[in-house]
């Protein structure tokens, strides 16, 4: 039986046509039904929350948090200076506390960490978009302060969840370190597992795929670059029971975003 499903997916901010692939989004969130859901680059006016939107359309809880530059992000689409660029939390259950934090080296992007009050325990859960210009040592450093906070996360009934749009593929020196699985992790102790290594192995998982001409308008090849990470515990919570991808394809002629979502089944 599965107990959470969780999807982490990046929905392109205000980039492209945002109000057509707003219905699109939406349609993806229906078809998949989630329990946790962590997304990044979330736009945020002064009269709307997408976030927001999306969870009084489904019934869900949310949260939301931003970096504290957004004017890197604005300048991007000649926005209002009320427009804000951020990751976000939906939950089908209450949120008890919600912090963003500024990611090291990068003040335009953000961590999203919350508790859930989920039925069977509290799940601490953490959504954030790593930098894609500071490179491999720029992302070593968000990523090492990203598992030292999970550390500091509790963990007595269920694991941590981190998910997130990482910009890095899985065999980099900064994912395999934050792994801890197959190198000496920044937490020596601390095993994060990566929620497709469970998938069939005849699938690359690519979220960053030249299927979609969004993506293939840049010079970057397909790759898996978004990811759900669970701590390896004892916990019977947790443990993953199947993974694939969802937003692979349009939707009514229309790509929802330039990024595939992940979700993942969880036990409970």
């Amino acid at each position: 039986m599965i107990g959470v499903r969780v999807m982490t997916w990046n929905l392109w901010w205000r980039f492209g046509e945002p109000e057509r692939r707003r219905a699109a989004i939406l349609a993806v969130l229906r078809e998949q039904r989630p329990d946790l859901v962590g997304l990044q680059e979330v736009w945020a006016d002064d009269d709307t929350n997408l976030a927001g939107w999306l969870a009084d359309e489904l019934g869900l809880h949310w949260a939301f948090g931003a970096g504290s530059d957004q004017e890197s992000w604005r300048v991007r689409v000649d926005g209002a200076p009320g427009l804000r660029n951020g990751v976000a939390v939906l939950s089908r259950w209450p949120i008890q506390s919600d912090k963003a934090y500024d990611l090291p080296g990068d003040p335009s992007r953000a961590a999203l960490s919350v508790l859930v009050d989920a039925p069977h325990a509290t799940i601490p859960f953490v959504t954030t978009h790593l930098s894609v210009l500071s490179g491999s040592a720029g992302r070593s450093a968000q990523l090492d302060w990203l598992a030292r906070h999970v550390r500091s996360l509790p963990h007595d009934g269920h694991p941590p969840v981190v998910v997130g749009d990482f910009n890095a593929m899985p065999e980099s020196d900064e994912l395999r370190r934050f792994g801890g699985e197959l190198t000496v992790g920044y937490v020596p102790d601390q095993r994060m597992l990566d929620a497709w290594w469970f998938a069939d192995h005849g699938d690359p998982g690519w979220t960053w795929d030249r299927a979609n001409p969004h993506a293939a308008a840049f010079v970057a090849p397909s790759s898996r670059i978004d990811y759900i990470h669970v701590l390896l515990s004892i916990h019977r919570a947790g443990r993953v029971l199947g993974v694939h991808r969802a937003a692979s394809t349009p939707v009514d002629g229309i790509w929802p975003s330039d990024h595939a979502a992940v979700v993942a089944d969880l036990s409970e």
